[in-house]
């Protein structure tokens, strides 16, 4: 009987840093010496959302994917004690980053870890060797109806209007945003949203998120600066978009041609957390991107 091989399945690393003395966790994973990718999460989630597209993506590159602050295994400390801001974030993944020796990357973002990434490539252009983003908006084409509620809050920060977005750290909204859009439920792995939520429902957290959606009007303002970006720089970029995603939607992919117009579009049957229904798509995609525009 002849011995066969196979091809190991990665191994993926679960860590803390120190960044500005709070605790960060990430998962890690590949060969230390390869190109990096690196992971940025959205709302409500946190390096979770990554745990299938990790080790698709190990065996070729060094793969990084933090919690950012009040987010998953990370700390979150009092609101009073720590900012929590877009701008915050982009300064602790850097500095993670800078303690983890990553000084080029791909950068993989979307929903939260969209602006939180691109206030990164503003820092340090010339170290984004190439862009994905999956439902990470950079235009105003993508705010449409679902975000009224949350313009009025950027309008008028009252009780009233803060009050008016509790819902949105529901079970219900969590679910929502996992299940809005996708045509096959039984793709979905529940233990995602639940996961979430169990982060959401921590004490003192739900006016972190509040404060975090007031901050959003922040990063609009800088997506004349994010678009600028692209158009100077222009990063390969891949966008692997759910089009149902009622969120972020199918406008706000289109937009990003405008600045990138060798942009590789591809709309997915799928809603805001497409690579939980679409790996078998997505993955893909992604590593026919990576091969050619950062060779392992």
């Amino acid at each position: 009987m002849s011995a066969t091989t196979s091809t190991p399945i990665p191994v993926t690393h679960h860590r803390t840093a120190t960044v500005e003395g709070l605790t960060i966790f990430y998962r890690e994973a590949g060969p230390a010496d390869a190109p990096v990718v690196v992971l940025l999460h959205g709302f409500p989630s946190s390096s979770h959302m990554y745990r299938n597209l990790i080790p698709a993506l190990a065996d070729r590159y060094r793969v990084i994917a933090p919690d950012l602050p009040g987010f998953g295994l990370s700390a979150m400390p009092p609101r009073e004690e720590f900012e929590y801001s877009f701008a915050k974030f982009a300064d602790i993944v850097d500095g993670l980053l800078q303690q983890l020796g990553a000084e080029r990357y791909a950068l993989y973002v979307m929903d939260y870890g969209a602006p939180t990434g691109f206030r990164l490539a503003l820092k340090h252009p010339e170290r984004v060797a190439a862009l994905i983003t999956q439902n990470g908006n950079a235009y105003e084409d993508g705010l449409q109806a679902f975000w009224d509620p949350i313009k009025a809050l950027w309008a008028d920060h009252s009780k009233a209007n803060r009050d008016a977005l509790r819902p949105f750290m529901t079970p219900e909204i969590t679910k929502f945003q996992y299940v809005d859009g996708v045509k096959d439920i039984s793709r979905l792995d529940p233990a995602a949203w639940l996961y979430d939520q169990i982060f959401l429902d921590r004490p003192g957290n739900v006016e972190i998120q509040l404060d975090l959606f007031y901050d959003y009007r922040n990063n609009v303002a800088l997506y004349p600066a994010f678009q600028a970006f692209f158009r100077t720089h222009r990063p390969p970029t891949l966008i692997a978009w759910g089009a149902n995603d009622s969120i972020f939607p199918a406008e706000g992919a289109r937009a990003f041609l405008r600045d990138l117009p060798d942009a590789e579009l591809h709309l997915l049957d799928s809603g805001h957390f497409a690579f939980e229904d679409k790996a078998d798509e997505i993955v893909p995609l992604m590593r026919d991107f990576l091969a050619r525009h950062l060779p392992a």
